[in-house]
């Protein structure tokens, strides 16, 4: 059986990448990914583009039930948990579930700290004066253009007279 070394980034499900090649002529030179669906036992191909847009690597610490949803693929409930990682997507580092609550805080404590260094790592990025130059610029820009067109046709329509009570539109807010 071939392992799983990708997941599909929405729907889950577990893929092997086989292999990737160029394309001929018929379509365009286009960098061709070939993998197979594990669990419906199909090779398919798809373009590159295609493959890094929507499939994603699947990490040592990824849920193997779930493939990192944190829903129940086996029965197809997406409003139930994953028994294999309890909703989190996430196990432990060698890759097992989690036996008890203080493991499954462990690994959530891990999910958190991940997140902390993404966000650390922008707010860096945020700090550059160039950064800073160029968002103030934006900010300035939207300014100055006001809101868009739909925006203004709804506070018209509202401002308007409707026949509601008193004369006023029904909104529903």
């Amino acid at each position: 059986m071939t392992q799983p070394t990708h997941t599909h980034k929405t729907q889950g499900g577990r893929y092997a990448m086989l292999a990737h090649y160029n394309g001929d002529t018929s379509l365009d030179a286009q960098m061709i990914v070939v993998y197979r669906d594990i669990d419906r036992e199909i090779e398919t191909a798809t373009t590159a583009k295609d493959w890094e847009q929507n499939w994603q690597p699947i990490e040592p610490d990824t849920c193997t039930v779930c493939m990192g949803t944190g829903h129940d693929h086996i029965k197809g409930a997406k409003h139930q948990p994953c028994g294999g990682c309890f909703g989190l997507g996430k196990v432990k580092q060698d890759g097992e579930k989690p036996a008890d609550e203080w493991q499954v805080a462990d690994v959530a404590l891990g999910i958190i700290q991940r997140q902390a260094r993404i966000i650390e790592q922008r707010d860096q990025v945020l700090a550059f004066p160039e950064v800073k130059k160029v968002l103030k610029a934006r900010k300035e820009r939207q300014q100055k253009e006001g809101p868009p067109e739909w925006v203004q046709r709804e506070q018209e329509w509202r401002g308007s007279p409707g026949r509601g009570h008193g004369g006023g539109r029904m909104t529903g807010d």
